[in-house]
C-alpha cells in the first residue's frame, strides 16, 4: 500500500475506549502507555513497514518476477540443479571442529578431502581418500603436529598430496601426504613456517607459482614464503589497520585482494608492497567481509549492510568509487563464503549456518549478477568444500561438487546441467587449469607472471604422479627466515655479516660437539644393555 494511502487509513475509532485504526488495521493501546504513545508508536512502525515494502526487490525476487513475465533470460545454468549423495556415500562420525573462525574447514582435491576436527591437547585435520566413505572410526590417523587448534587449510594446486595448514599457535606448516593416504598419524611436517606473532587464520596457495603460499595472521600481516626454501621472502605488515578476514590471489597470481575488520576492500600488488585499489566501507555492516577475484579482474564482495542485511557486490579496481552491482539477500547472521568456478563463471555462496546454497552467473550485462537458482537442504552447515573442476565427472555433466559440514558427517552435494546427450559437452568443460605449474618460485619472486596451464576434460581427469616435496632451506639454523619488508632493503655492513657467520660457526661446533656426545652415551649404553642380556642367558640356562 502507498504510503499517501495507507496515512489515510490513520484515526481514532474511540478515544475513551482507547481504539485506533492504523494502515487499515485496528490497535488497542499498550498496557501502561497513555492512547497517544501508543497510537504514534504504532504509526512509526506502520511507515516502516510502508517504506520497507517500497524498497527494490531481492535478486531472488527479480528472478521470480522475470518468471511471471515471462521474460526469461537466456543461459545453459538456468536449470542447474543440486542434488546430495546417499548416507552410504557420506562420511560418517568425524567430530567437525567447534573453533569460533570463519574459514571453509573444508577442503578438496581429485584425491582427497581434509577436515578440520575437534581434537585434544592441540590442533587436527583428517585427511581421506574419496573413496573412503562411511563411517570413519575414532582411531583413524589425522595430521597432528600443531600445538594449538587448527583455523584453515589448503591444498597445493600443483600436488595433490601436499596441504598447508595455518593455527593458532602463530605457526604454518606443509605436509606430504602418503599417496594411498595415511596409515599413521601424521606429526611432522615437511617444513614449519614460524613468522606470525599471533594466531594464523589464513593459508592460500599461488595459483599458478609452484611453491608459493601465502598466509595471512590475526597480527595485521601477509607474509608470502618461498616452501622450497622456507624463507619469507614478502612481508606486508603496514596496509591493515586491524584483522584481515580474506585474501584472495587474482588470475595469474600478480595481484591479491583482501578484506578487512576495518571495512575497506584492498587490491595489493604482493611483489611492489603497494595498494592498487582502495574501497572504504564496502558494506557498512559490523560483521565480517569476503573478496575475492574473478577472472576477469573484477573484486566480489559478500557483507553486512548497516542493517545487518546480507549484501553481495561487484567491483571492477580501476574505480572503485561505486560498485558496479550491490543487491541485498536475507536479514540472517551467517557469513557468506563464496566459491567461484572461472570456467562457468558461477558463484556458488554458503552462509555459515544457513542450510542452502544460492548460486549466481556474473555477466556483461545489466544487472551483471544473475541469480539462478537455489540448492536447500535441512540440516545446518559449519563448513564447506569445493572440488577443483577436474576432480568432476565430466560423464554426468556434473559442474560443481560440494562437501557440506554437518555436526558429525560430511556430505557430498553435486551439481547437474540437465542434458540428454551422453555426449562431451564441450559448452560446458572449456579448457580448464591444471595441475602443473606455470612458474618456479623464483621466477615469480623475480617479477614473471603467467596464466594458468590449461588441460581438456574430454576424456576425463587422468591423475599424473605426483613429485615428493623437498625443502632446501639456505640456513639449516636459522628457524626465523627475515622477511624483505621495505626498510630492509637497505645492505648491511660486510662487519655484521661476518659476526653473524662467525656466531653460526660457534654455534654449529657446540651442536656438534652435543650430538657427539649423545652418540657415546648412546654407544655405551647399547655395550652395556648387551652384556647385561648375556649374563641373563647364562642364568636361564
Amino acid at each position: 500500500m502507498p504510503l499517501a494511502e495507507a496515512q489515510k487509513t490513520v484515526g481514532w475509532v474511540g478515544k475513551d475506549i482507547g481504539v485506533f485504526l492504523v494502515g487499515g488495521r485496528r490497535y488497542g493501546c499498550e498496557k501502561g502507555f497513555p492512547p497517544k504513545v501508543s497510537f504514534l508508536h504504532h504509526l512509526k512502525k506502520h511507515k516502516q513497514d510502508c517504506s520497507r515494502a517500497n524498497k527494490s526487490p531481492t535478486l531472488e525476487q527479480m528472478g521470480n518476477l522475470d518468471t511471471m513475465r515471462r521474460v526469461v533470460r537466456q543461459s545453459k545454468f538456468r536449470h542447474v540443479f543440486g542434488q546430495a549423495v546417499k548416507n552410504d556415500q557420506c562420511y560418517d562420525d568425524i567430530r567437525v571442529s567447534r573453533v569460533t573462525w570463519d574459514s571453509s574447514f573444508c577442503v578438496v582435491n581429485p584425491k582427497f578431502v581434509a577436515i578440520i576436527i575437534e581434537a585434544s591437547g592441540g590442533g587436527a585435520f583428517l585427511v581421506l581418500p574419496l573413496h573412503k566413505t562411511g563411517r570413519i572410526d575414532k582411531s583413524y590417523p589425522t595430521v597432528c603436529g600443531h600445538t594449538g587448534p587448527v583455523l584453515d587449510i589448503d591444498w597445493s594446486p600443483h600436488n595433490d598430496q601436499v596441504i598447508a595448514s595455518g593455527s593458532e599457535d602463530c605457526t604454518v606448516m606443509v605436509w606430504q601426504i602418503p599417496e594411498n593416504g595415511l596409515t599413521l598419524s601424521l606429526t611432522e611436517p615437511v617444513v614449519v613456517l614460524e613468522g606470525h606473532s599471533k594466531r594464523v587464520g589464513i593459508v592460500a596457495w599461488h595459483p599458478t607459482a609452484r611453491n608459493v603460499l601465502l598466509s595471512a595472521g590475526c597480527d595485521n600481516i601477509v607474509i608470502i614464503w618461498n616452501v622450497g626454501t622456507g624463507e619469507a621472502l614478502i612481508n606486508l605488515d603496514d596496509m591493515h589497520l586491524d584483522m584481515i578476514y580474506n585474501v584472495s590471489w587474482n588470475r595469474n597470481g600478480s595481484l591479491i585482494c583482501t578484506a578487512s575488520k576495518d571495512k575497506k576492500v584492498r587490491v595489493i600488488d604482493p611483489r611492489k608492497q603497494e595498494i592498487v585499489a582502495e574501497k572504504e566501507r564496502a558494506h557498512e555492516g559490523a560483521r565480517p567481509m569476503r573478496a575475492i577475484f574473478l577472472s576477469d579482474g573484477n573484486v566480489f564482495t559478500t557483507g553486512f549492510s548497516r542493517m545487518s542485511e546480507r549484501q553481495l557486490a561487484l567491483w571492477n579496481p580501476k574505480n572503485m568509487e561505486e560498485p558496479i552491482a550491490l543487491h541485498e539477500m536475507d536479514t540472517s547472521n551467517g557469513v557468506l563464503l563464496p566459491f567461484y568456478d572461472p570456467d562457468t563463471n558461477i558463484i556458488y555462496l554458503c552462509g555459515k549456518g544457513d542450510s542452502s546454497i544460492r548460486y549466481f552467473e556474473i555477466t556483461d550485462e545489466s544487472p551483471y549478477v544473475h541469480y539462478l537458482n537455489t540448492f536447500s537442504s535441512k540440516e545446518p552447515q559449519r563448513g564447506m568444500g569445493f572440488m577443483p573442476k577436474r576432480g568432476l565427472d565430466v560423464n554426468k555433466c556434473e559442474i560443481a561438487r560440494f562437501f557440506k559440514l554437518h555436526e558429525r558427517k560430511c556430505e557430498p552435494i553435486i551439481m547437474t546441467v540437465p542434458r540428454k546427450s551422453d555426449l562431451f559437452q564441450d559448452d560446458l568443460y572449456p579448457d580448464t587449469a591444471g595441475p602443473e605449474a606455470a612458474l618456479e618460485a623464483e621466477e615469480w619472486f623475480e617479477g614473471k607472471n603467467a596464466d594458468p596451464i590449461l588441460i581438456s576434460l574430454k576424456h576425463g581427469y587422468i591423475p599424473g604422479k605426483n613429485r615428493d616435496l623437498k625443502v632446501v632451506k639456505k640456513n639449516i639454523l636459522d628457524n626465523k627466515p627475515a622477511a624483505n619488508k621495505k626498510s630492509d632493503l637497505i645492505n648491511t655492513p660486510k662487519k655484521a655479516a661476518d659476526s653473524s657467520n662467525i656466531q653460526n660457526e660457534a654455534k654449529l661446533d657446540e651442536i656438534l660437539k652435543e650430538l657427539k656426545s649423545i652418540k657415546d652415551t648412546i654407544s655405551n649404553q647399547d655395550e652395556r644393555i648387551s652384556k647385561l642380556e648375556q649374563q641373563m642367558a647364562k642364568m636361564t640356562v
